[in-house]
């Protein structure tokens, strides 16, 4: 079939798929009832938990059940104790924790994990791609896992909520970082980050001008600094101006602007968010090179592969490694450094989410609802939905939406 026909049926297929079916009959509580379970994230340093007490207790208010491994909260400072009084029950065998009906999770499960999943399950956790692979989308397409990523999830006014809650916690926290390395760390600079009376500022390159760039932007401007943010966007560019209410020194990313910048800095933030697959990589080697000695990089990106070319994935017992005598800080879940704030800020997301995927009873009633839903779902029934990882891994993939109109 040749690509015009292809498209016509896709778009067929689509309407199709979006027009309301005759619901045959209604759904039962027990329907609507919920089997969540929330195991112990076992990724390295991963202390975030994806609902916390009070968000438990929402959810069996509504008559769903919550399961959780004990010390599952551990990490964000939250109890046992604390999730049992809101409801939850806490297991101590994370075997019990993957009998459940959903499984809920901050980071991507691991190999041991999957393979506790029983076919047919529902995985909601996050999609990071600089640590995705083969193997892994295979063990879960055996185990016909449907798989919605929550870091592409989008809500009604086609933002993503959990990536800029996120966003604006990495971006207010990436400047703390730069400020600590920049003071602290043996090769750093020794300067303090910001200025004051009669010092030259600490000069910050923001590249992106999204969530983590912006906060990023009000924490470097907070502390005093002078700062510089690019983006290709100039509509980005602008609305940022205009919510800080401050006229910053802002480029579109032109190649030479950039590395003249990047020569002067202290510290240099990367913020750059691919729409799909890998994050473009921006800063080249040489523009590290000529990078002052002891400045700073914090590249945000990383988690999606990272916009310097020099970065590399660190964590949060190595968070730096030094190349052309600039620290680089390439952690991935930058937030789990304030593990109970960013659980906090999953948790109010997460929520209504949850809340909805049992007002409606199965999750093809929810994908039918939501277009948000959707645009997370990359495994449907162990189907590969998500173009972009098929060819990433070179797996064969189908639209969605014309898995649907089989519905």
């Amino acid at each position: 079939m040749d690509e015009p026909q292809d498209d016509a049926l896709r778009s067929l297929s689509r309407s199709a798929a979006y027009v309301p079916k005759e619901q045959l009959q209604a759904i039962s509580e027990d329907e609507k009832r919920m089997y969540i379970g929330i195991p112990r994230e076992a990724s390295f340093q991963e202390n975030r938990v994806a609902l916390t007490p009070d968000a438990v207790r929402v959810l069996t208010s509504n008559g769903h059940e919550v399961v959780m491994e004990t010390k599952a909260g551990e990490g964000a400072n939250f109890s046992d104790t604390e999730f049992s009084e809101a409801g939850a029950r806490i297991t101590y065998t994370v075997e019990d924790v993957y009998k459940a009906t959903l499984i809920l999770k901050v980071a991507p499960p691991s190999q041991e994990e999957i393979a506790m999943m029983d076919r047919g399950q529902y995985l909601v956790s996050a999609l990071q791609l600089s640590t995705l692979n083969r193997e892994y989308l295979e063990k879960l397409m055996e185990k016909k896992i449907t798989a919605i990523a929550w870091d592409y999830y989008k809500d009604e006014d086609g933002i993503y909520p959990l990536v800029r809650a996120m966003g604006e916690i990495a971006g207010t926290t990436s400047i703390l970082v730069a400020a600590e390395l920049l003071g602290n760390h043996k090769e750093g600079r020794k300067s303090m980050l910001g200025g004051i009376s009669g010092v030259t500022p600490t000069e910050v390159v923001i590249i992106g001008a999204g969530a983590v760039g912006e906060y990023a932007t009000r924490a470097a401007l907070g502390l005093g600094a002078s700062v510089m943010v690019f983006d290709s966007s100039t509509y980005k560019l602008s609305r940022l101006q205009n919510d800080i209410g401050v006229r910053l020194k802002t480029c579109t990313i032109q190649p030479q602007v950039l590395s003249n910048a990047l020569a002067q800095a202290d510290v240099a933030i990367g913020a750059v968010r691919a729409r799909s697959g890998r994050t473009p990589c921006i800063v080249t080697e040489m523009m590290v090179e000529n990078m002052k000695a002891g400045a700073v990089i914090v590249d945000v990106s990383i988690d999606q592969g990272g916009c310097f070319e020099t970065s590399e994935v660190t964590n949060h017992k190595s968070p730096t490694i030094t190349k052309y005598d600039v620290i680089h800080y390439g952690v991935p879940n930058i937030a789990s450094r304030v593990s109970k704030t960013a659980s906090r800020a999953l948790s109010n997301i997460f929520v209504p989410i949850l809340l909805n995927f049992g007002e409606h009873g199965n999750f093809e009633n929810v994908l039918r609802a939501y277009s948000g839903v959707r645009n997370g779902t990359y495994l449907y029934n162990g189907t590969l939905t998500n173009k972009v990882l098929a060819d990433s891994f070179n797996l064969k993939s189908k639209d969605l939406d014309l898995l649907m109109a089989a519905f």
